[in-house]
């Protein structure tokens, strides 16, 4: 396995008009969810990914299911919870450039993962265990579950990714979100905070500041994104910045950091430099925000290696 997951997936509903929701009659229902979306976009480059996690004895559930199995991913790991909800969650497109999300998942089936549902052997076997600051933020029982996921991996040698992926909603102490998100930091061998989420953890400083910071903390590998502005990276020895692509429209941004972290995990398991794959992570960010939905701009490989191809060539002419 080249990539296991752990993280919520929901069923995701957006009206089909732009505007305000409260005036919206029809919706597409759609699926979504940041590690699962990390998952199907590796699934979509080549990899072999493991998403772990628990859905609702429900129709939702179901097509949760349903739809990652034909993506190629291995959900032999997920457990469905008689008498309990998937998630949902509402997209509201009020207009070009703001997206609002309304989340109803307290209870879900996904919120009752516990250290039990994790099989040791299983998260063995796999190179990296991607995690988000989301899961622990949906319950007790789901921290310590990251936590106990974290150690396992450590013990095998199994590289822990961390996205913050901070979700202010989530969180009824901004200290105790801190708090366990910069465990959670100090405990993984690479780090992929947004620029605001990298102040939330360490304060005030810069980019070089927080970039060495964290490499003296032990991480190994630091990306800082930048939006479309590209992405900072910092490892022991070195420390560049690599351009973004430019998207002329924008139509959907919900997703594209999860499209990043899947085109650098990408980058890093075929043996590209970093400065490559952090070059293919903002590609595949880039092509995720010119489709709507969360996962169904999730580009696969010709389609990423043309974009860079094309990118490139307009730099040269």
């Amino acid at each position: 396995m080249d990539v296991i997951t752990i993280g919520e997936s929901m069923a995701v509903f957006t009206p089909i008009n732009s505007g305000q929701m409260k005036q919206a009659t029809t919706f597409v229902r759609t699926i979504g969810g940041s590690e699962s979306n990390v998952a199907i976009g590796l699934a979509r480059l080549g990899h072999r990914v493991g998403w772990i996690s628990k859905v609702g004895d429900d129709e939702f559930g179901k097509a949760i299911l349903s739809f990652l199995r034909g993506e190629g991913i291995d959900i032999s790991q997920v457990k469905v919870v008689p008498k309990t909800f998937t998630g949902i969650y509402f997209k509201e497109k009020r207009r070009h450039n703001d997206t609002r999300v309304y989340y109803y998942r307290r209870g879900s089936a996904a919120s009752q993962l516990s250290p039990s549902d994790l099989d040791e052997e299983y998260i063995s076997k796999a190179k990296y265990l991607h995690i988000t600051g989301i899961t622990p933020a949906l319950s007790k029982s789901c921290e310590e579950t990251i936590f106990a996921a974290i150690a396992m991996a450590r013990y095998y040698k199994v590289k822990v990714v961390f996205d913050p992926n901070i979700r202010m909603k989530l969180w009824s102490n901004l200290d105790v979100a801190r708090d366990v998100l910069f465990r959670i930091a100090i405990q993984s061998d690479i780090i992929l905070p947004g620029i605001t989420e990298v102040a939330f953890l360490l304060g005030d400083g810069t980019i070089e500041k927080w970039g060495r910071q964290l490499i003296e903390m032990g991480v190994s590998l630091v990306v800082i994104k930048l939006g479309e502005r590209g992405a900072h990276y910092f490892t022991k020895t070195n420390h560049d910045y690599i351009q973004g692509f430019p998207v002329k429209y924008v139509v959907d941004p919900v997703g594209a950091g999860d499209g990043f972290t899947a085109g650098l995990l990408s980058g890093l398991i075929d043996g590209l430099s970093v400065a490559d794959a952090v070059r293919r992570a903002n590609a595949v960010g880039a092509l995720v925000t010119m489709v709507e939905g969360d996962t169904e701009g999730m580009p696969e490989r010709e389609d990423v290696e043309r974009w860079i191809g094309q990118q490139r060539e307009d730099v040269t002419r």
